[in-house]
Parts: structure tokens; C-alpha cells; sequence
């Protein structure tokens, strides 16, 4: 029988010489009695396999059925959930929101830019500077309230989305 130094079992293994000695004080791998820091390389290699085995519940054998089972069971009903939601317009994607949402402020860049055009004949024959206030006032709110009907104009988008998926 040959023993080997923890230089040599830490080259099998693949791991450091300090990691080998980690497991030993671990009682992970054990020393050959009265050898002086050599161990024996088969006993050695099947308590590391055991020891990482141990570490490592997910493998093929330690796999229970029901477990994986109540997983995918949970899974799937997720999704049903997720799908009911997305049919009851609770749940949008985010592509959806995206360009709904790039629709919705380019409008609004377009209405507030056309104020100053629309306005400056008007307020230019205006002296009364509550009047000036009152009118940009309510174009301005006009334009804000755009951005408020978000749900509205959402729901215009999914339809036609939809509509046209038909």
C-alpha cells in the first residue's frame, strides 16, 4: 500500500494543500495512522466524493418526485395566473407599456410645442396679465390632462394590438 503527502492528494483532488489539511482537521479525510501527515489515496478520494456528495443535495439521486412535482404544478399555475391577467388587462407587457407610453409623450412634446404658435396672436392683444395667466392656463391643462388618461389610451392600444392579432 502507498501513501501519499497532502501535496499529492491535493493534486488528485484538484483543491490546495490547505484545503487539504482544512478537511482533514474537518475529519473530512483522515491521515493514515502513525504516517506523519500521508494519507492513503483510495480512502481518501471516496470520503472527499462522499463529503461533496453530502454538500450538494441536488443531484440526480437526492431528487424527490413530489418536490419537483409541486414545483411544476406551482409553476404552471403561475403562468395561468399571469395569462388571466394579461386577458383582463391587469397585466401588460412591457413592450406594450413601452410604446404606449412613447406615443403618449411625443403627443404631449407635440401639444405643449404648439402652444407658443397657437397662443402668441392671442396673448400679443392681451394687457391683462391674470387673462394671459387664465389662458395658458387652460392649454397647458389641456395638455396634462392627455397624460392623465393613460388607462384610456392604454386600453385603445391593447384593443387595436389585439384587433389586428386576429
Amino acid at each position: 500500500m502507498k501513501l501519499y503527502n497532502a501535496k499529492a492528494i491535493a493534486r488528485f483532488l484538484d483543491i490546495s494543500e490547505r484545503r487539504v489539511r482544512q478537511l482533514r482537521d474537518e475529519k473530512i479525510i483522515e491521515e493514515y495512522p502513525n504516517s506523519n501527515g500521508l494519507y492513503e489515496l483510495i480512502p481518501t478520494v471516496h470520503r472527499y466524493i462522499n463529503y461533496l456528495r453530502k454538500r450538494n443535495p441536488e443531484t440526480e439521486e437526492n431528487i424527490d418526485y413530489y418536490t419537483e412535482r409541486a414545483k411544476l404544478v406551482r409553476a404552471k399555475r403561475l403562468n395561468e395566473e399571469f395569462e388571466l391577467k394579461i386577458k383582463e388587462n391587469k397585466l401588460h407587457s412591457s413592450d406594450d407599456i413601452e410604446v404606449v407610453m412613447t406615443d403618449m409623450l411625443i403627443n404631449f412634446k407635440s401639444r405643449l410645442m404648439a402652444i407658443p404658435a397657437k397662443l402668441s396672436p392671442i396673448l400679443s392683444k392681451k394687457k391683462d396679465k391674470t387673462e394671459i395667466f387664465k389662458i395658458l392656463k387652460e392649454h397647458i391643462d389641456e395638455s396634462l390632462d392627455e397624460l392623465s388618461d393613460f388607462k384610456t389610451v392604454f386600453g385603445e392600444r391593447v384593443n387595436d394590438d389585439e384587433e389586428s392579432d386576429s
